[in-house]
């Protein structure tokens, strides 16, 4: 009978350990997934830039420079080796397709142009996609860092080796830009 109870209370704080781990575990699925939903839609992204590219190309082709920008970034984010060279390369890549949508600003003809207008349609809806799973991205990382700091969950936490993350942060520079970015309405009264 006496070696019941020092077993129950074992059982009992091995149950503890095995719940926090596997929510532990469960909130970096989450931030994972979260981090997955950002990936799909900077994919988009990427798939679209060539056609808006030679869109406007067609219209601004002296424009060569920021050309030259949006397709070397977008070569970066096929060539980032880690998933940290990747957001930098899309931050990038986002700085140089607000100066290519500036650049449009310059050509009344280009923001006629139908197929532009699809372009652009298509982009702002990635654009409002990808800020919503930055959104979620972000959320899903504080719950993972809140629970790793709590007690008891801290303990387990540094045991099995989950260490706090990094929030998805706008730079400085994509901040700017877009505070600087021209309020473009294409074929929207």
């Amino acid at each position: 009978m006496e070696l019941l109870a020092p077993l129950g209370v074992l059982a009992i704080i091995a149950a503890i350990v095995a719940s926090l781990y596997n929510r532990l575990v469960a909130l970096r699925q989450n931030r994972n997934n979260a981090y997955a939903d950002i990936d799909v839609q900077l994919k988009a992204r990427f798939d679209l830039i060539p056609n808006l590219v030679e869109t406007v190309k067609g219209y601004a082709a002296h424009e060569k420079g920021v050309f030259e920008k949006v397709t070397q970034f977008r070569a970066k984010v096929s060539d980032a080796a880690t998933a940290g060279e990747r957001l930098e390369a899309e931050k990038g890549l986002g700085q140089a397709l607000i100066n290519l949508n500036a650049v449009a600003e310059n050509y009344p003809d280009l923001k006629a142009d139908q197929n532009f207008q699809k372009l652009m349609d298509e982009l702002s809806d990635i654009e409002n996609k990808l800020a919503a799973a930055r959104r979620f991205f972000n959320n899903a990382t504080s719950e993972y860092n809140t629970a790793i700091q709590q007690f008891p969950a801290n303990l387990i936490a540094k045991y099995f080796g989950f260490k706090e993350e990094e929030f998805y942060e706008v730079s400085d520079e994509e901040r700017e830009a877009v505070e600087k970015a021209p309020n473009a309405k294409f074929g929207h009264p």
